[in-house]
């Protein structure tokens, strides 16, 4: 009796742990596939030239990011080398969570300090799945500039600006990505009370991959309201992105020298063309630096 027992014992052992070990390799198996469901990324950068992309880091991953501008002045006496003005643009954007990121920066030609949060809200899937990537994103920016005119206010709040994105992608295929922008540019401080306190605009970007490591990119932004008291143009970039490991490159063509949101999008005042001081070549290079190694491969 206490042989068949046990082996009535075993049986149900071995039955068990057949039954409920496959299942958990069916989960694991699942739970892998749905892992792949997703997408390669849209962008592989946080930018797609001189505006954000759906791109997000991995928790614990902060962005060194470093941008400039070059232009020449019109007049006729202009520097020899390299150009007669020069912008520049340095943050720090850190991953809080594999979604989320906080991001601060200052420029120097036009005394912007700036903070973002951005959050990516769903990520694109392979085959029928979730067809895009949506990314939500805030900056606040601060105007330190001197106000010429005495008649405009010169609060703090007065100096801040708003912007909200809805950043939607799709990766079509191995080499080709598109991203649409609607955009909601609110600023406090205008030249004139004619100017719109909210302005309107809807950003699109492209990425064409033309090697492993480099991808053709372009961004235009079209504004529905600009500006009454000044001529300003719609911001347009051409450019190449060049990925090398931890460190990544962008080189550009544009013809607005601003690099923060509610700046280059509402106050470029140039049109694209090679008239100086229309055309201006861009630099950006963020270094990524992991704080867990696990995070890097």
């Amino acid at each position: 009796m206490k042989k068949s027992s046990c082996s009535l014992l075993i049986l149900v052992l071995l039955w068990s742990n057949g039954v409920f070990g496959q299942d958990l390799l069916n989960l694991l198996e699942a739970e892998q596939k749905d892992e792949n469901q997703y997408a390669p990324s849209a962008f592989m950068m946080t930018r797609i030239a001189f505006g954000h992309s759906t791109e997000v880091r991995p928790q614990n991953v902060l962005d060194v990011f470093v941008a400039n501008r070059f232009w020449n002045t019109p007049e006729e006496s202009t520097q020899s080398f390299v150009a007669d003005r020069m912008s520049s643009r340095i943050a720090l954007e850190y991953a809080i969570s594999d979604r989320l990121t906080f991001g601060a920066g200052a420029t120097t030609f036009d005394g912007l300090f700036d903070a973002h949060l951005k959050y990516r809200a769903a990520l694109q899937r392979n085959g029928d799945g979730w067809p895009i990537t949506l990314t939500l994103f805030q900056n606040m920016s601060y105007d330190s500039s001197p106000i010429a005119d005495q008649s405009v206010s010169d609060d703090f709040s007065d100096r801040l600006s708003f912007t909200s994105q809805i950043l939607v992608s799709k990766r079509f295929n191995k080499n080709f990505s598109l991203q649409l922008a609607p955009t909601l540019v609110n600023r406090s401080l205008g030249l004139s009370a004619a100017d719109p306190t909210s302005i309107f605009a809807l950003g699109a970007g492209v990425r064409y991959k033309l090697g492993p490591h480099v991808s053709f990119v372009s961004e235009y932004y079209q504004v529905f309201n600009p500006l009454e008291s000044r001529t300003t143009f719609d911001p347009i970039a051409f450019g190449v992105n060049w990925e090398l490991g931890d460190l990544m490159l962008q080189f550009m063509l544009t013809n607005s020298w601003f690099m923060v949101e509610d700046a280059f999008i509402t106050r470029t005042p140039n049109n694209f063309n090679f008239r100086n001081p229309n055309l201006n070549f861009g630099f950006n290079a963020t270094y990524v630096i992991h704080f867990k190694n696990k995070l890097k491969k």
